[in-house]
């Protein structure tokens, strides 16, 4: 009787948009179109679609969104258990994506964790089945709060493992200094057998998953190359009754001691590594005094809730993103931010959770809570940086893939080879197990999540979050830093500077018109203009409109005045006239200038000071020491932004620029043969830092822009960006540094346990130093500080 045929899988999807039998309509289309889909049903009623195919997910989702709707998301961090090395991690990310609702897997060996994102509705159980039919069990995910559940396991382990093993230390000290100390045969065995299937467990229940999944892994080498030297050992015993020195115990049970050793350091390595995380959440507080009937009240901080009010008094963390509303005090920002010195808080400003308050008692309204905060964010963007993957790991990924076959391989020809050079059955076995034992690729899969986790994480204390490892790439080739000039390299709060009438105007009214015409706006020289209005009531601006990039209109007392650029000067057909003398010399001290206009003629002059932020000259200056050229980009007149521009040292200057020519501004640059870096706060900066190679958002401006952004600096301090490009290019020379180890070791290991020259103890030595080496490494990256940074 013929088999029936085996039905293509089925799928349902959520759609979110869908509003009508149109809509479906729509989707089912888009979905159609997907290579690999046999059906697709959509059912508007219930906001679902059904998709019979082999499509991956990913794709159906894009196609629902070209469509114009929408899959909703989910997103899981998951802890992994029984990971070892890089094809571990190729296992499990196969495992996790082929779960259906599965769009991206991104899996971790340094934190032992995996990152996805699946559709809405996707069950963490059916994720827990997959990893345990690959091989791996699902664990509490511990990067949050430090928890190790196995590091005192692990602990133990070791020190059992070096206690049985003493032994034969001892025994291989009296051989070098010519005495007798090993221990009979008998013996040993008694000492061996409960560290390779006791203590070595781990990898014999590893390997068999790992076999059974039809896959090969680290554990496989360990246990295959203790497990050879042991089964030698007790049957030369039974034999032969041989003597101590006849036999190979100590070998499988000290590699089985250094692997346990490797392992144990490199567990406290990866702690220390993913400490920026752990740090970040460990500043929020666990409780808050919220003020209820006018009486604070001490709850949970989780109890909160936006609109709430807070008591925070001198010493105490605050517990939610708020502002101000009653009280002043010195914040310390330092572990957030990085900035070391207290930032003053009156009402009105913002503060953000696990900051300090210092020496006042402050009312804050609770404007954010638990994920929203700016303290999650950023521990997620660091989390998501650390769990992303650089590029080159997909070389190490495609080496891992068939690494454990090829060593597998390679020592059976190496038993072969020496049995057939006439070698004893004994010597050979051993040399067949060195190479297994040296051949272990952990020092491979740490060496790049290891640099990331420590280059990011120290770049999140001081103040830079890297958003990915692309980010850190495309640092490598920049050429060119480019500036936003207002609210960058300047405060952004701009005063008036100076004011000339023109002829027959007195300067009392031109204050009041510019005044009147500016009420209610929140541009930085409307504020300017007000902080200098005329005391009095001002008149109402009828029919008020917003120029962008050029300025302001309306009428004040029916007469139509308009202030703005001198692009608006020109546009209205007014002349600078007898005012170009003082134009010219307000625009050489660099100065913002704006016209007050009246029906083709120059009422005024408006000249505005922006000052320099405190670090903008030595971020210029630091960057041209790393051979950068710098640029700025500014919508003042030429002369003022070239005022501006020499003062900092900056080198090019592209002036008069509409907010919506940014990024072609950014493009000509590029045109000419320049990878640049954009560094803007600015809603009008997203689309440049978005066409810029490398994007660099102050953390003090908009989210548009830091969404925008490959970097963020938490702060609004320029000097920030020589110090983000220079841990980007250090944290990608250490992954390079780290693969340049990895690959070698193995590279000049193998051949060495091939020609008999390294034993299985010293090979398992040798691999457990090779993965410790890399952390090492790491944690060297980790120490970085920015240059003038306290230590």
């Amino acid at each position: 009787m013929p088999e029936a045929p085996i039905a293509p899988p089925r799928l349902l999807l959520p759609v979110e948009g869908m509003t009508c039998a149109a809509c479906a309509t729509r989707v089912k289309r888009a979905l159609a179109a997907v290579p690999g889909v046999a059906a697709a049903e959509v059912n508007p009623a219930s906001g679902q679609a059904a998709v019979t195919g082999t499509a991956p997910v990913a794709d159906l989702a894009a196609a629902i969104g070209r469509a114009g709707y929408r899959v909703p998301e989910a997103t899981f961090d998951l802890g992994v258990g029984g990971m070892t090395c890089a094809t571990c991690v190729g296992r499990v990310e196969r495992a996790l994506a082929a779960v259906p609702g599965v769009l991206e897997a991104r899996v971790s060996l340094a934190t032992g964790t995996a990152h996805l994102r699946a559709v809405a509705g996707t069950e963490e159980a059916a994720l827990g089945a997959a990893l345990a039919r690959a091989g791996y069990s699902l664990t509490r995910a511990t990067e949050q709060d430090g928890a190790d559940p196995g590091a005192a396991r692990e602990a133990r382990d070791v020190v059992l493992a070096a206690l049985l093993t003493a032994p034969f230390a001892l025994g291989m000290l009296g051989m070098a200094l010519g005495r007798d100390w090993m221990p009979g045969g008998w013996v040993q065995a008694a000492l061996a057998t409960p560290v390779v299937f006791w203590l070595g467990g781990r990898f014999w229940r590893a390997g068999l998953a790992a076999l059974r999944a039809g896959t090969g892994n680290m554990d496989q080498l360990v246990a295959l190359g203790t497990g050879a030297a042991w089964g030698l050992s007790a049957y030369l015993l039974v034999r032969h009754g041989g003597h101590g020195h006849d036999l190979y115990f100590e070998a499988a049970s000290m590699v089985v001691a250094f692997v346990l050793l490797g392992k144990w350091l490199e567990a406290r390595a990866r702690r220390a590594t993913g400490a920026a995380i752990r740090a970040l959440l460990n500043l929020a507080p666990r409780t808050a005094r919220r003020i209820e009937a006018g009486e604070e009240r001490e709850v949970p901080a989780a109890a909160l809730a936006v609109g709430d009010l807070v008591a925070v008094r001198p010493g105490e963390r605050i517990p939610a993103d708020g502002i101000v509303r009653d009280g002043r005090a010195g914040v310390d920002e330092s572990a957030l931010t990085g900035e070391s010195r207290a930032v003053e808080k009156e009402a009105g400003a913002a503060v953000s959770t696990g900051t300090i308050a210092l020496d006042g008692r402050l009312v804050v309204e609770v404007r954010a809570v638990g994920a929203e905060t700016v303290l999650a964010r950023v521990a997620a963007m660091v989390a998501a940086a650390q769990a992303s993957r650089a590029p080159v790991q997909k070389l190490v990924d495609r080496v891992s893939a068939v690494f454990v076959p090829v060593v597998l391989a390679l020592a059976a020809v190496t038993l072969a080879g020496w049995l057939l050079a006439g070698a004893t059955t004994e010597a050979a076995i051993i040399t067949a197990v060195s190479v297994l034992v040296i051949a272990c690729p952990c020092a491979l899969g740490l060496a790049t999540p290891a640099a990331i986790m420590a280059g990011t994480g120290a770049a999140a204390r001081a103040g830079i979050l890297v958003r990915d490892v692309d980010a850190i790439e495309r640092a490598q080739g920049i050429t060119l830093v480019a500036f936003d000039k207002t609210g960058t390299l300047t405060e952004g709060k701009p005063k008036l500077a100076a004011l000339h009438p023109a002829e027959g105007v007195t300067a009392e009214e031109a204050l009041r018109l510019a005044a009147a015409l500016q009420a209610g706006s929140e541009h930085p020289l409307a504020r300017a203009v007000a902080a200098a209005r005329p005391p009095g009531p001002l008149p109402p601006a009828e029919a008020f409109r917003a120029l962008p990039g050029r300025g302001v209109e309306g009428r004040i007392e029916g007469r139509a005045i308009a202030l703005g650029s001198p692009r608006l000067l020109a546009e209205r057909g007014a002349a600078e006239g007898a005012l170009a003398p003082e134009a010219a010399a307000e625009a050489a001290r660099g100065r913002s200038l704006a016209w007050l206009v009246e029906d083709g003629r120059a009422l005024a002059l408006l000249a505005f000071e922006d000052a320099g932020k405190p670090g903008a000259a030595a971020a210029v200056a630091g960057l041209r020491a790393m051979g950068l050229r710098t640029a700025m980009l500014s919508g003042d007149l030429r002369a003022a932004a070239e005022g501006v521009a020499t003062r900092l040292g900056i080198e090019t200057v592209a002036a008069e620029v509409l907010p919506a020519d940014k990024a072609a501004a950014v493009a000509a640059w590029q045109a000419e043969g320049a990878r640049v870096a954009m560094v803007g706060d600015g809603v009008n900066d997203a689309p440049a830092l978005a066409q810029a190679d490398l994007g660099i958002a102050m953390g003090t401006g908009t989210d548009v822009a830091i969404e925008a952004a490959g970097i963020t600096l938490l702060r609004g301090d320029p000097a920030l960006v020589p110090a983000a490009i220079e841990v980007a290019r250090r944290t990608h020379a250490k992954i390079r540094q780290n693969l340049v180890w990895a690959f070698g070791y193995n590279v000049v290991g193998l051949p060495l346990a091939a020609m008999g020259l390294l034993s299985p103890v010293v090979a398992g030595a040798a691999m457990a130093a090779s993965s410790v080496s890399v952390l090492g490494s790491a944690l060297l990256l980790a120490r970085w500080r920015p240059k003038g940074a306290a230590r």
